[in-house]
């Protein structure tokens, strides 16, 4: 037998065998992964990477659904028997056990009440329902004044109060609306679902509220498109690069209705009881966490440009506001803490 040619055999079959133990031995590559779905009357999608050893995506996704489902039975005021709408329903003064997710959504309510010097509220509820904005949906027609005295007379966030594990109202018609901030807290839940599997990679979204960590498959900063400000269609303003933040986005260009050629706003300035009017058309915040970008973002839209802007340069909050000047066009004005993610 010719050595030569045996050593050469030996050594292919040594080369094929290192070959297939390498394949067998070598990791999938990472995979971008999408879920969606339907939650808080809108829906929510979730980008994120996943790397070999995760929790298949159905998994994942079976977490994501059951603690927005949570949320929803906590927080909404469309269930007839959540946790919130027993709550608002009851005429009771006395204090009443409450969930710990209650409990965290009443607190920022109240602290963003008290940062945004009343302009976000969560106790707005009453006037919300009574311009037809809520789950009662109440015919389109403006309010006579004598209403509005009357809701007003009916909201106060200081007529709610946290006691250890119980809340309570002191005044029976107190009703709490926390659609301003229950989306945002939903995003950082799944949030903290994702995280929890060792996903550290995504972008989390619902109905335009998102969260983001980490980096894309391709291993770049996730970018985030802000819409422009109109009613019509969608259609891009700018870019950012929010990094690992919540961002939020609060406008009053898509839900409102008409009546005599005057345009009503969604959005109810607690302090007058009625529609802003002013010529803000969308504030966007980033922020850490996307319950507090969410609130945030409202109370601005709320407050103003002028008032919105010294708030967010005296807090050092990132904020970006679209208005419409005297000439009809749309201007851009940001906090000085948001032109690090231009």
């Amino acid at each position: 037998m010719n050595t030569a040619s045996t050593l050469s055999l030996n050594q292919k079959l040594f080369a094929f065998f290192v070959l297939v133990t390498l394949a067998a031995c070598a990791k999938p590559e990472a995979e971008k992964v999408l879920l969606e779905g339907k939650t808080m009357g809108t829906t929510y999608h979730v980008t994120y990477v996943a790397q070999p050893g995760m929790p298949d995506q159905q998994q994942v996704q079976a977490q994501i659904d059951q603690v927005l489902k949570e949320v929803n039975q906590v927080a909404s005021t469309y269930i007839n028997d959540s946790e919130l709408s027993l709550f608002n329903h009851s005429d009771s003064t006395e204090p009443r056990e409450a969930s710990q997710m209650l409990r965290l959504l009443f607190a920022e309510g109240i602290r963003l009440a008290q940062l945004t010097d009343g302009y976000l509220d969560v106790s707005v509820g009453p006037l919300v329902n009574l311009w037809g904005f809520g789950p009662t949906h109440r015919p389109e027609k403006v309010p006579d004044d004598a209403a509005i005295a009357l809701a007003r007379t009916q909201t106060g966030v200081q007529y709610l109060q946290l006691e250890g594990s119980t809340v309570r109202k002191t005044k029976p018609e107190l009703y709490v609306d926390l659609s301003t901030i229950a989306k945002g807290y939903g995003v950082d839940l799944v949030a903290e679902v994702l995280e929890q599997q060792g996903i550290n990679n995504f972008l989390a979204e619902i109905g335009g509220e998102i969260r983001i960590k980490g980096v894309s498959l391709e291993g770049k900063d996730w970018t985030v498109g802000l819409e422009k400000p109109v009613a019509e269609g969608r259609v891009l303003q700018r870019l950012i690069r929010p990094k690992d933040n919540a961002v939020a986005t609060s406008g009053d260009y898509r839900i409102f209705f008409e009546e005599n050629n005057q345009r009503y706003s969604h959005l109810i300035d607690p302090k007058t009881g009625k529609p802003i009017t002013h010529m803000m058309l969308s504030s966007t915040v980033i922020h850490p966490s996307c319950m507090t970008a969410d609130g945030l973002s409202t109370a601005f839209m709320v407050m103003g440009v002028e008032k919105a802007m010294q708030l967010a340069n005296k807090q050092q909050i990132a904020a970006l506001f679209i208005v419409k000047n005297q000439q009809g066009e749309f201007e851009e004005l940001y906090s000085q803490a948001f032109e690090a993610y231009l």
